[in-house]
This record gives C-alpha cells, structure tokens and sequence, in this order.
C-alpha cells in the first residue's frame, strides 16, 4: 500500500518541512564536519610533504607509492588544476588519473614505461606552475621551515575541501541518516548485521538490517550481473525467510537543482531490481532537504515511495 508517493496535497508541506530541517542541519553541523575533513586533510598534505622534501623532490617512485597524491599535486599549482584540466594539460589518461585519484591504486595492466612518462608529464606541468606565493621556500637555498611548511598544507588543505565541498557535506548528512534509521530499528529489536558479515540481501535473517549491501541485479542485454549499493536492507520481524527484504536509498540535497538532475538514477535502479528480483521489489527512499513536487512526481510515477526525515515513524507503514 502506498505511503506518501499518492498523497500529493501532502507534498507542499512536506516539502517545506524537509527544507527547514536540512537547512537547520546545515547551519548546526556542516561547519564542523567541514573543520574536521579539513584537520585531517591538512595532516594527508603535510605527510605528502615529508614524502616529497616540501615538494622539492617530487618522484615517479613516490608518486607510484602514493598515487592519490596527485590530487593534492593538483592544489600546489597557480591556479589551482581541475582533474580534467591536468589531464588535457598534460595529455594524461583518464583512466590512470581517475584510479590513482578515486581508488588509490596504479592500473595493474598499464606498462611500466608507460606509467613512468605518464607521471613524469604530470610532475613536470605541476612544478612548472607551482604557486610560488604558497611554496616560498623553493628555488632558495634556504629550506622550509616549520611554520611555512604547516601554512602550505593548510592552505592547500583548504583548497581540497574546498573542491570537494558538496561531497564531504553529503557524506556527513549520509551518515546522520543511517544513525538515525538505525537508531530506529533498534528500538523496534531489529538486529544490526555490520557490512562484511557473510549475509547477502537474500540471506538476511529475519529481524535484521544492514548498511550498505550489495544487491547484485541484471545489466545490458547479456543480462550480466553487477553489484548495486543499497543503503539500508530490513529483513522484518514478521516476514518470512524467503521474502525480499525492504531497501531504502538515503538521499539529501541542498538545492532544488541537483536533485532534478539525479531523479532518474532512482529509476534506473528500481527497474533493474524488478528486472532481477521481480515486481513486488520493494525500493523505498529516505528523504531529507530540497526535494520539490517535480522531483515527488516523477519518482512517484516510477512507483517509487518514500519516507521523510521529518517523519521517520512512516517507516512503520512499510510493515517493519
């Protein structure tokens, strides 16, 4: 039975409700997750700096040690280098840049001198345009001294955050709602179940939940299998072993525009989880923030139903 997807005279406030209470979020936490991401980036900055002796001994073989360096390479430079800009700047690979920098990792496949040119071009275009207002101590003989090597990587952390603004603010509003939807059904008995245990979406026992699993679901033509993240799997109390467990995304926005822009992302998995698991696949989302009537229609017409932060026990209607 529907919850909120067919209570549209419900949505005005709703909507108004779930803005004001991202909005009071924002102001009371944001900050201070931005200041904690920011503390522990400047430590990354300043470790990368021993690595390096204060940027003046930049090497292919620390670079392959240390491959996300390149990110913050990237920040060291006047002005600052987008990933892609790098990447044109340099005639990079995508490929190679995106695993250093996302996965941390150097292509297994990719051939040794290859790997070594490629680095050696994006070394050389960075300390070409090394911002010299920041790295005061290079091309003197004097070396760095504490207090200047602390204000480079704090200023460097700074500009790091600041790339990854959006990102660090949703993760932190990720976690308060998976805090909170677990605090929930623990109140309720449910057993938490941490990732890495050997259960599977499938094999959930009944009255437990877990964060973060994959539901492996059919993709392409070929009907290959993929892993899909789901944020919440709940296994109720009073089902069955076999009966699929409840799945719920949790989405936060701070803007009307963005959440626009992803509202098909939530179709495109609902359609490949009915594709694998059937029809009766129940995919709930949990709402916090700037999501507008466009948005609720459109999800609403994809058979999507949800659940506002603002009204958690609505959780209880999905029968768990």
């Amino acid at each position: 039975m529907p919850v909120n997807l067919d209570k549209p005279h419900l949505w005005k406030d709703d909507i108004a409700a779930s803005v004001d209470l991202y909005n009071e979020w924002f102001m009371a936490f944001a900050p201070q997750a931005f200041r904690d991401t920011r503390i522990r980036t400047t430590e990354a900055v300043e470790r990368a700096f021993e690595w390096t002796n204060n940027l003046t001994g930049v090497s292919t073989n620390v670079i392959t040690a240390h491959p996300d360096m390149l990110a913050m390479l990237r920040m060291c430079t006047c002005p600052p280098l987008a990933r892609d800009r790098l990447i044109g700047l340099a005639n990079l690979s995508s490929s190679l840049v995106w695993c250093m920098e996302v996965k941390n990792s150097i292509p297994s496949r990719m051939k040794p001198d290859a790997l070594v040119a490629q680095l050696n071009k994006a070394r050389d275009k960075i300390l070409k345009l090394v911002d010299p207002d920041i790295f005061v101590w290079l091309g003197r003989k004097e070396p760095a001294t504490t207090d200047e090597v602390h204000r480079a990587a704090t200023i460097i952390a700074d500009r790091l955050c600041g790339s990854q603004t959006d990102p660090i603010i949703r993760n932190a509003q990720e976690q308060r709602q998976l805090r909170m939807i677990g605090e929930w059904l623990n109140e309720r008995s449910y057993q938490y179940l941490p990732p890495g245990s050997s259960y599977t979406m499938s094999s959930l026992p009944v009255g437990s939940y877990s964060f973060r699993l994959n539901a492996p679901v059919k993709q392409g033509e070929d009907g290959k299998l993929v892993n899909l993240p789901i944020d919440v799997v709940i296994k109720p109390h009073n089902g069955k072993p076999t009966d699929l467990p409840l799945l719920i995304e949790c989405k936060s926005a701070g803007d009307f525009t963005n959440t626009n822009k992803r509202r098909k992302e939530e179709a495109t998995k609902i359609n490949q989880l009915r594709a694998t698991y059937g029809k009766d696949t129940r995919y709930i989302l949990f709402l916090c923030g700037y999501f507008d009537s466009g948005y609720l229609g459109y999800e609403a017409a994809e058979g999507i139903d949800w659940v506002w932060e603002h009204r958690i026990d609505d959780l209880a209607q999905f029968a768990i």
